[in-house]
């Protein structure tokens, strides 16, 4: 299965925040979103990704500073792994786990055009295995 399927089906809203918006502000808008990412953007050009995870690498960097008072700038993500539509799943799954991230933009021409987590892979490679576990059962008792 490639990139633009699981697209197809999972829809390709991408949430994003200014790069100057406070760290507080990204927690809460993925709290309204009920996201764990977000692509930064400035300029409406993409410079970088923040997620759950850098909440918590914020908090322990910037010992007890005010989430309002720390831009997203100095908090996100900004050498980005990205994927492309006619990647395969089963690959960037095995780079997702490689790499130890949860979250790939999808790009194209470098504009970024969906986000992809490793919940989504996950389920898709689940649904894959049970289709393909039922059509063998079935051809197991038909013999």
């Amino acid at each position: 299965m490639k990139v633009k399927n699981l697209l197809k089906t999972k829809g390709k809203d991408v949430v994003s925040i200014d790069a100057g918006s406070s760290v507080e502000d990204a927690i809460r808008l993925m709290n309204d979103k009920k996201i764990s990412a977000l692509i930064v953007a400035e300029n409406s050009n993409t410079v970088g990704l923040f997620t759950e995870r850098d909440v918590v690498k914020c908090y322990v960097a910037t010992s007890g500073k005010s989430f309002k008072d720390i831009a997203i700038k100095d908090a996100m993500t900004t050498n980005l792994i990205v994927a492309e539509q006619n990647d395969d799943i089963s690959e960037i799954m095995c780079v997702m786990i490689e790499k130890n991230i949860r979250h790939l933009p999808v790009v194209e021409k470098a504009r970024v055009i969906g986000m992809l987590s490793i919940r989504d892979i996950v389920q898709t490679q689940v649904s894959k295995l049970t289709s393909e576990i039922h059509y063998l059962k079935d051809y197991i008792t038909s013999r």
